[in-house]
């Protein structure tokens, strides 16, 4: 079962959620393949917010899939020159294209007559200092002025992107942090910037480093705390957790246990690659047992439904509003909890707003979670 994808606007806010597989039935461990799938979701947040991403480029790292630019290419050949021919067909008179574009006369000549000598084609009809487009010459210019249009408009958005007072952060998270921690992380720091933009990608641990490392990201907050070669991360804070049980299971009237005595539950849990599947397989392991999956999903909420119905326990985060049906012990061995911390790339250098977003999510070390 899939999640739908759901758009949702609160207070100029823009927040699309994408999302993959929701669970899976596990009869045992040969019909759940381990996968990494993204279940990625993004929004604009703020005023003026855009959403989407490009890249520039054949065969980059980005996956762009734009015009070659080897040398021989007419895009890096034609380029320079596009602008000049533009001006010179607006006018027609390449004294008047110079003075407007601020180049000699001779070298606004020269660059048209490379022009046509590149494409093999005559673009100009000349008359003394007066010039006349030719029906070539009309078909390339309506090319050109889309091509010089697509231009403007990237160097508007890079620009307004990294302006410090309005530009925007592309901030990744997990699931469990979007209905409370993140709202009001974003609440708080809007107090002291109030026209920063926000795309929001809400996702598992994998994928959200994934895209931090091709680069649609500018920071996550995620849990491990990753610790590889290109990322820097800094520990933020930590969240204790519970183990889930039904209102009418034997340990339900219990406040506190430990970990051992659900030796022999069946489980609910994140799917593989999930951060809190690993956590949570770690922590069985040390309670001294491996945990029997029944069900496998992408939400904790979603759990928490499956263990309401008695379908299994689960260890998993505290909610943000209380779910009936449920009962959540503090299990007192192994100490259970999972750190949380903030990763971006290393090396890269921040644009204004993100490097403001950045200190304050520092800032809030300790007290990253509401209390």
């Amino acid at each position: 079962m899939r999640p739908m994808r759901e758009n949702a606007i609160i207070d100029a806010v823009m927040h699309e959620q994408r999302s993959g597989r929701s669970l899976s039935h596990r009869r045992d461990d040969k019909d759940i393949p381990v996968t990494s799938r993204g279940g990625a979701a993004a929004g604009a947040v703020g005023a003026g917010g855009r959403t989407g991403t490009g890249a520039v480029g054949a065969g980059t790292g980005s996956g762009g899939t734009g015009a070659g630019l080897d040398a021989e290419s007419w895009a890096a050949r034609l380029t320079p020159r596009l602008a000049y021919f533009a001006g010179v067909a607006r006018t027609e008179h390449v004294t008047r294209a110079a003075e407007q574009l601020s180049v000699p006369q001779s070298t606004l000549s020269r660059a048209m007559a490379r022009l046509e000598e590149d494409l093999g084609v005559a673009l100009f009809a000349r008359r003394g200092r007066t010039v006349a487009l030719t029906p070539a010459g009309r078909a390339f210019l309506a090319s050109v002025e889309r091509a010089l249009v697509e231009v403007e408009r990237a160097a508007e958005s890079v620009r307004a992107d990294a302006d410090p007072a309005a530009g925007k952060v592309a901030f990744g998270f997990l699931h469990t942090l979007g209905s409370e921690t993140v709202p009001e992380l974003i609440r708080a720091f809007r107090v002291d910037h109030p026209r920063v933009r926000f795309q929001l990608v809400q996702t598992y641990g994998e994928a959200m480093i994934e895209r931090l490392r091709a680069g649609e990201l500018d920071l996550c907050l995620t849990s491990p705390v990753p610790d590889a070669p290109d990322l820097v991360a800094r520990r933020l804070d930590e969240q204790r957790l519970r183990l889930v049980v039904p209102d009418d299971h034997r340990l339900a009237s219990r406040r506190r246990v430990r970990l051992a005595e659900a030796a022999e539950e069946t489980f609910v849990t994140l799917e593989s690659g999930y951060g809190l599947r690993r956590i949570t397989d770690a922590l069985c392991a040390e309670a001294g047992f491996r945990p029997r999956v029944a069900f496998e999903g992408e939400e904790a909420e979603t759990l928490r439904g499956l263990v309401a119905a008695g379908l299994g326990v689960a260890l998993l985060p505290p909610p943000a509003v209380a779910r009936p049906g449920v009962v959540e012990l503090t299990v007192s061995a192994p100490r259970a909890v999972r750190e949380i911390g903030v990763a971006w790339l290393d090396g890269h250098p921040d644009t204004p707003p993100v490097a403001a977003f950045k200190k304050f999510l520092l800032s809030r070390r300790g007290a990253l979670l509401p209390q």
